[in-house]
């Protein structure tokens, strides 16, 4: 299968560790050895402290968000020098570039593209745009809930959900660079008109990439009922 990987920048970039970048680079070329590999990388706490400090100074939400793209884009080198020969060298900076890369069969790894597209977003195009089978979305949390189970321990996950009840969820939120919810509307509309089977599940434990590739954990994202 190709498969398209989106990982949180909190999640990778976990207490500025560097055995967090091993455990997602064992797993991965793992994976590889059945499956074409795409990942992006998100930009994590440090994206979101630069953007803060330029939106102080006064910078544009285009100026900040591009502040956080490059951050993703550090991210997604640490994690190529992690991956070594099996990765491509060079990250990515848009959708045609990272299938041109993938024709190496290493693995392809980038961070964002531009203003206004979430890491999550970016996953979700990318996907579409090279005819991905799956794709799967790490974050700190074990799927998607009705509200934030880090806040509410009376939180409820769905094992199932269609992107139009997810949009639902969203409708009412505000979208700024670097707060973006747990799938901005952007990605839900991409998956929602492509179809592209996709798991919402935690990437705390690299490992758990191979169960959510064989639906054991998560929440699944389903096609939109007519």
């Amino acid at each position: 299968m190709r498969i398209v990987i989106t990982v949180g920048g909190s999640i990778i970039i976990k207490d500025h560790d560097y055995k967090r970048f091993q455990g997602y680079s064992r797993v991965l070329k793992s994976m590889a050895e059945e499956h074409q590999i795409m990942v992006v990388v998100g930009g994590g706490r440090t994206a979101r402290d630069y953007i803060k400090i330029a939106r102080d100074l006064g910078a544009s939400e285009a100026l900040c968000d591009d502040i956080g793209i490059e951050v993703t884009r550090l991210n997604a080198r640490i994690l190529i020098t992690a991956l070594g020969d099996d990765a491509y060298p060079k990250v990515p900076h848009n959708f045609a570039e990272a299938l041109e890369f993938s024709t190496t069969g290493r693995i392809v790894v980038m961070g964002g593209t531009e203003p206004a597209h979430s890491t999550d977003a970016v996953g979700s195009i990318l996907a579409e745009f090279v005819g991905a089978d799956l794709l799967l979305n790490a974050t700190s949390v074990d799927g998607l809930f009705d509200k934030d189970p880090h806040k509410h321990p009376d939180a409820q996950m769905f094992p199932e959900i269609t992107p139009r009840e997810m949009l639902e969820m969203l409708a009412d939120k505000e979208m700024k660079a670097g707060t973006y919810e747990f799938l901005d509307k952007t990605a839900i509309q991409i998956i929602g008109r492509s179809g592209i089977k996709t798991v919402i599940f935690n990437g705390e434990n690299p490992e758990n990439l191979q169960k959510a590739l064989n639906d054991n954990i998560g929440t699944l994202i389903v096609p939109n009922t007519p």
